[in-house]
Formats: C-alpha cells, sequence, structure tokens
C-alpha cells in the first residue's frame, strides 16, 4: 500500500506547533507545568487538545507526571506528554512548585523562543541566567484536534520518552537548529519552528512505533499489523467505498470473522464502526475547510442519503452538520 495512515490521521487532525520555550535552570530549582487544559486558551488559542514536550539539549533533571514517580533524563532525551498532563521538571526528585496558571496567560510574546530562566529562589524570569545553568531544555506545545475521531492521541502513553540512545539525540540536535534559526530572526522563523516542533513530534511517534513489543495492541501496533495495518489503509485511501467487513477481508486475506476479531483486537473497535469514525473527521475537515454543501459532503464520505450523513454526524459531536459549521464559523467570513 502506499497510503501512509499515520500522515493521514496527522493531517486530518491538524496537528500544529506553536509557542516555543528555551528554558534554564539552575541550582536547586523546579518547574511544574498545569494541566495542558488550564493554559491551552493562552498557549494554542483555537486548539481542541494541547501536548507539550520538552528536548533536553544539555545537563541532566528530572521529570515525571505530577504526584507520580519522576524519571532522569539526560542531554539529548525527549520527552512529550501526548494527553496534556500536569507535570514537574525539576533538578532531583520530589520537588514541587506552583503551577503557575496566570503566567501563561499573561505573557507578553513578541519574539520566539520565550527564554525563561528558573534559578531555585525566585519564580521563572525572562531575564538570561546568571552563569552557566546547569540544564537547558527546548520546550514547546503542540495541538491538535480530538473530536469527532483522532485514533493517535488515545493510544499513545501519559509521557512519551524517547532516549538519546533511541534516536532522541537527532530530535535534539533538530531542536538546538530551531533555537540557532529563532535567534537568527530571518524571515519565516517563526514557521520555521511550528514545522520543526510536528517533525520532532512525528519523530517520537515513531520511534515509539518501532519500541513496541510484538505482542502490543492499540491503533499504532495496528499500523503495524500485516492485516490490520493494510485494512486501515484501504480505509483511509478509499474512505467512501461501499465497505463491508467481508469485502475488507477478501481484500487482505482474512475471512470475516478473523478480520473482525484481528481489527478489534488492535483498534478497540470493529472496523465498520471506525470506518464511520473515520468519516465524521473527514466530513468535519470539509465542513470547516470548504462551502461544500452537506449533501455533497455526505456524497464524499460514502452516504447516499443527507439524512443518513446527518444522522451519523449528529451522533458523532452532538449537533448536525450545518449547526455544527455555524457554530464553528461564528461570524468569521466564509472561506472562498
Amino acid at each position: 500500500m502506499t497510503a501512509d495512515t499515520l500522515s493521514d490521521v496527522l493531517r486530518l487532525v491538524r496537528l500544529r506547533g506553536a509557542l516555543f520555550f528555551y528554558v534554564t535552570g539552575s541550582n536547586h530549582w523546579v518547574a511544574e507545568a498545569p494541566p495542558a487544559r488550564d493554559i491551552a486558551g493562552a498557549v494554542m488559542p483555537g486548539s481542541e487538545h494541547v501536548m507539550e514536550y520538552h528536548v533536553v539539549v544539555a545537563g541532566d533533571c528530572w521529570a515525571g507526571l505530577v504526584g507520580e514517580a519522576p524519571l532522569r533524563l539526560s542531554a539529548g532525551d525527549v520527552l512529550v506528554f501526548p494527553h496534556g498532563d500536569g507535570h514537574v521538571m525539576s533538578s532531583a526528585p520530589g520537588l514541587r512548585a506552583d503551577p503557575l496558571v496566570s503566567w501563561y496567560h499573561e505573557m507578553v510574546v513578541d519574539a520566539l523562543p520565550l527564554r525563561v530562566a528558573y534559578d531555585g529562589t525566585s519564580p521563572p524570569s525572562l531575564e538570561p541566567p546568571r552563569g552557566e545553568p546547569a540544564t537547558t531544555l527546548v520546550c514547546g506545545f503542540l495541538g491538535c484536534d480530538v473530536r469527532p475521531f483522532n485514533p493517535l492521541v488515545a493510544t499513545l502513553p501519559r509521557m512519551l520518552l524517547i532516549r538519546r540512545s533511541e534516536g532522541g539525540e537527532w530530535i535534539a540536535q533538530l531542536m538546538r537548529h530551531a533555537v540557532s534559526e529563532s535567534a537568527a530572526r530571518r524571515p519565516g522563523a517563526d514557521a520555521m519552528l511550528s514545522r520543526m516542533s510536528e517533525m520532532m513530534f512525528v519523530e517520537a511517534v515513531r520511534r515509539y512505533v518501532d519500541s513496541l513489543p510484538e505482542e502490543s495492541a492499540g491503533w499504532l501496533a495496528g499500523l503495524r499489523d500485516r492485516y490490520v495495518g493494510r485494512a486501515l489503509a484501504l480505509l483511509h485511501a478509499r474512505p467512501a467505498d461501499p465497505w463491508t467487513v467481508d469485502t475488507l477481508g477478501s481484500q487482505v486475506g482474512l475471512s470475516r470473522s478473523a478480520l473482525h476479531e484481528r481489527f478489534v483486537r488492535f483498534v478497540g473497535h470493529a472496523p465498520m464502526q471506525y470506518l464511520t469514525r473515520w468519516r465524521m473527521q473527514l466530513a468535519s475537515g470539509l465542513l470547516r475547510n470548504t462551502n461544500s454543501t452537506v449533501a455533497s459532503i455526505a456524497l464524499e464520505v460514502g452516504y447516499d442519503s443527507e439524512a443518513a450523513f446527518a444522522r451519523a454526524f449528529k451522533r458523532s459531536v452532538g449537533s448536525p452538520p450545518a449547526a455544527w459549521r455555524r457554530g464553528l464559523r461564528g461570524a468569521l467570513p466564509r472561506p472562498h
């Protein structure tokens, strides 16, 4: 198959990078990040879901979910929080700090990366650190849609860690280049930062897939499976086809029952249930980005009847397609 299912999902859920931090830590320092949902409006306006990442470019530190045992990170390691959990970054395990939710809402960003210094004695400062910092991190945020359907985020762990020895150094080099690019302030620097953040995330996900044990389940593990991966590729490549489990099974070389069982074991949904959810994600993109009528969108995603499509869409997102589009666009001018 030539279809790249992961890229297809990343495109349709509008993965995008944004605010970018260059963080230094000195002495007995600690920084606590609030849950991403508490600061999403400040750091990534308009994003349904926000993820934070940290790349250690110099020194070492400890990092972990609030209330759970931390991990030791060293230069070249990459840590992503796919579900936007609150977490702590510190010079030693067991430290806590005020998450400073208001700080994110009050900060003024005039040039990226935003340089933030922690010295262990005072709130974060935008002034350069005094002396050589013990630890340097590149941190940032990634946004995406989770509704109507995002099969990727649900299958990722709460912490996605890529060690330097597993390929993290390549990502760290990319982030160091991002900092240099930003400091030069050449035209297009902000776009470069966003694209580099997205590249970092995609590479981290690919490294994670490569590390999954053979017995793993989940959507990402399904991509690797000979039969489920091909079934997913077919559904993504031709979502409007009149698929049945029988026709899909004949395409991938499994019986109806064997495909159903294997698909559910990996993906967590029956094949036709997955197809319906993916069609709703495709439809939401068309409703958001085009002036196509609801009837034409229904046909494009595989429904012969506008009414049947509208019922399926309402079950998925809670409102009919036309109402969902109006609520999304509000007073904004319609695209051409």
